[in-house]
């Protein structure tokens, strides 16, 4: 088979599994809930941390990470009129089983997104929203990343729904504009292939889109990249770009919110000699989008990309070497 032909047909797949997933009903009214926390490793961490931020922003409550390691290799925390979004394509990792059971266990609302049906993370749940994904074959999660977004917001729509028009709306763009190549995908290919160093800017949800593009870039190209707030770069990387070669992807969201905030680290970066490049859905039309879904309509422009420069850089995305598709931690 080809090298990257799982990829190239799972990422057409992801617009799609986006909305479907978007207009998931997660069924009775949830119980009240004080604070949010997020359990999850790897890209579904990315997704995680995308709707960490539409959490907190439409609900007023707090939303943060919670690493799996508190259960799996300690005694938890309380978790009292909690809701714990637990995310895992596979739902098969052992860490996060033990995190279903253990937040459960101490109170927490647990609501699992997966994509595969009767897993072991769905079993220790209270509530399982499908990503119905399919199957993905390719070791790099893609489509599910997408999807998984799609259902946390469908669920944030049950719990705000004040909320859920406008994201259902928004899963209707991403459905169509998702499918179109990005105008720059060429330019953009050709400066990750040279690169040597990439940092992946973004801001509120294009922060967890930025951490995902840089994971497919370490994934799929074995290429060093890190991704960061385009408030935190300032803090101190930026002075990286005094002696190495960087590339810079900023990802926008087209949030208003953001938009100075990228502008200048987009500033200070090309006025140091960096080669910057900057994503937005407005680059295929997309506008009026709420923020989760611009950040992963960014992911379903970008996939494409990162196939494409894995293969210029003579590796095969669908198998990274090193990789396997579901990792076993504890």
């Amino acid at each position: 088979m080809t090298a990257g032909t799982y990829m190239a047909a799972e990422t057409a797949e992801a617009p799609e599994a986006f909305r479907r997933a978007a207009l998931l009903e997660p069924g009775p009214a949830l119980a009240p809930w004080r604070a949010a926390y997020t359990i999850a490793r790897g890209s579904s961490d990315a997704a995680a941390a995308i709707l960490a931020y539409e959490f907190m922003r439409e609900s007023g409550r707090p939303t943060t990470s919670l690493p799996p390691s508190v259960f799996s290799l300690g005694e938890g925390v309380a978790l009292a009129d909690s809701l714990i979004l637990l995310i895992s394509q596979s739902g098969a990792s052992d860490d996060l089983v033990r995190s279903a059971k253990g937040a459960r266990a101490l109170g927490g609302l647990v609501v699992a997104i997966t994509n595969v049906p009767g897993s072991p993370v769905e079993q220790e749940a209270q509530t399982c929203l499908p990503i119905g994904a399919g199957p993905e074959n390719a070791v790099p999660a893609t489509k599910t990343v997408v999807g998984a977004v799609g259902a946390g917001t469908a669920l944030l729509g049950a719990l705000v729904p004040d909320y859920a028009p406008r994201a259902r709306a928004s899963a209707e763009v991403v459905a169509e504009a998702g499918l179109r190549p990005h105008p720059r995908s060429s330019t953009l290919r050709d400066a990750l292939a040279r690169a040597q160093s990439v940092y992946v800017i973004g801001r509120d949800t294009g922060f967890g889109a930025a951490q995902e593009i840089a994971l497919k870039l370490k994934e799929c190209c074995a290429l060093h990249a890190e991704a960061y707030s385009a408030s935190e770069v300032l803090h101190g990387p930026l002075q990286l770009v005094t002696e190495d070669e960087l590339t810079i992807l900023l990802l926008d969201t087209g949030h208003a919110e953001t938009r100075e905030s990228l502008d200048l680290a987009q500033a200070r970066f090309r006025d140091n000699g960096a080669d910057v490049h900057r994503v937005s859905p407005a680059d295929v039309g997309a506008e009026g989008l709420t923020p989760a879904a611009a950040a992963a309509l960014l992911l379903c422009l970008l996939y494409p990309v990162v196939r494409e420069t894995a293969l210029a850089r003579g590796h095969d995305p669908d198998a990274p070497r090193t990789l396997s598709k579901v990792t076993r931690t504890t």
